[in-house]
């Protein structure tokens, strides 16, 4: 009776020696990849790769180009103006005129008009950092994703081997007539449970590489990514989140836009002082033969349009960016404390699965697999352990992945880069369960 119980038992004993999540095997692959033709990539790489191909971090890098040459633009001074002009066509009564007018501005614009400017490139690069920091956070976000993937069809592939070995065996008990071809049947059913979650794992790792490589922007075909899935970040407190929020890439923003409208009020505020035209030439008329010097003086007179309507627009904008900083600096709180909530709630439901779920799962099926080694127990009560034990781990999985997207948001909420935040979280590389 023991030898029909052995190869049934082998496999279970099988899977609990060499569970996937209790050692460290190679990430898994995209079907048809191989390993030579795509190596693993780093999160290092993936960085690296995500700031020099993203499409969008160039068109950020494009507009802070633009605004600088608006910078320049707006320090240009006034051209001058050369005018000739004849009076009368008869030679002998002709007169030439030759005149050189210059512009001269007066009220502070072009030192208003550079200070605009000036406001609005920080904007530019502002928007420039919040990119760089948003596309690394995308891309650490995708690359913890494939991770876990990895992980799940690393986890599926283990335990379709053991349905199968477990299979086979309730097989060959059939064929020896020791169990009702029931038996069997469930086993096969069991079979192919695990093969469509192995089904399913895949379809998710080829849905999260194509992400990652979404995140990162044209570049090398990418069939693996190489990490550890289980690191997880300390908790990060109230007050670490409410330190930030003054730099926060959003919240910083919108207080540049501030003084770029306040800027703006200025330059339309010294709008209303008229500009001089100053005037030099000479006119030769032939009749005297003789050339007269022409010295002159324009001034507009601000008697119908005194801008008043331009002045009135920049500084309601101004108040409009003002009340934005506040409700953005209110949004990003709110927002940072619900992510940071997420995190410590995920946080506890790892500890939880780590420290007493997937401990008792696993006791339970050590229990299992020594009762039916010793005929206790039947192939189908080995198999409900396994499937709990699975079931745990795979929630497991889950709420690590929903902690490293909680973190992802976090950090691009406050603008948190990455590689100065590893130095400062401290992350914690857990044990494999």
């Amino acid at each position: 009776m023991r030898r029909s119980f052995a190869p049934i038992a082998l496999a279970i004993l099988a899977f609990a020696s060499g569970s996937a999540l209790s050692q460290s095997s190679p990430p898994a692959s995209v079907p048809g990849a191989t390993a030579s033709a795509t190596p693993a990539l780093t999160l290092a790489a993936a960085w690296r790769l995500a700031l020099d191909g993203n499409p969008e971090l160039a068109a950020a890098r494009n507009e802070t180009l633009a605004a600088e040459g608006a910078r320049v633009q707006a320090g240009a001074f006034p051209n001058p103006t050369l005018e000739a002009q004849i009076e009368d066509q008869r030679r002998e009564t002709r007169t030439s005129t030759v005149t050189l007018s210059q512009p001269i501005e007066l009220g502070g614009k072009r030192s208003a008009r550079i200070a605009a400017a000036d406001r609005a490139i920080d904007i530019t690069k502002s928007q420039l950092e919040a990119k760089r920091v948003d596309v690394k956070a995308n891309v650490t976000a995708a690359f913890f994703a494939v991770l876990v993937a990895q992980e799940r069809v690393t986890l599926a592939k283990a335990s379709l081997d053991l349905a199968r070995r477990g299979s086979d065996a309730a097989n060959k008990r059939v064929t020896a007539g020791k169990v009702s071809p029931v038996e069997e049947t469930k086993a096969k059913v069991a079979e192919a449970g695990v093969r469509l979650e192995l089904v399913q794992a895949q379809g998710e790792l080829r849905t999260s590489l194509a992400q990652l490589r979404g995140a990162i922007g044209p570049g090398p075909a990418i069939g693996a990514v190489d990490g550890n899935a289980l690191q997880t970040p300390r908790p990060v407190s109230a007050d670490e989140v409410t330190a930030r929020i003054d730099a926060a890439p959003a919240v910083r923003e919108a207080r540049l836009d501030i003084r770029r409208f306040e800027a703006l009020a200025d330059l339309e505020r010294a709008k209303r002082i008229p500009d001089i035209t100053l005037t030099l030439g000479a006119t030769r008329p032939t009749e005297l033969a003789r050339n007269q010097a022409i010295v002159g003086i324009s001034i507009p007179l601000p008697i119908f349009d005194t801008n008043r309507g331009n002045i009135q627009e920049a500084l309601r904008r101004q108040d409009k960016a003002e009340d934005t900083a506040r409700a953005t600096e209110l949004r990003v709180r709110t927002e940072a404390l619900a992510a940071r909530q997420r995190i410590e709630t995920t946080l506890a439901e790892v500890t939880t699965l780590r420290d007493e779920v997937l401990p008792g799962a696993q006791s339970a099926f050590d229990a299992a697999t020594k009762g039916f080694e010793l005929g206790k127990f039947s192939y189908l009560e080995a198999l409900d352990a396994q499937r709990t034990l699975l079931q745990a781990r795979a929630q497991y999985l889950r709420a690590l992945s929903e902690t490293h997207r909680s973190v992802a948001e976090l950090q691009r909420l406050l603008g948190i880069d990455e590689a100065t935040a590893s130095s400062s979280s401290s992350p914690q590389t857990q044990e494999r369960p």
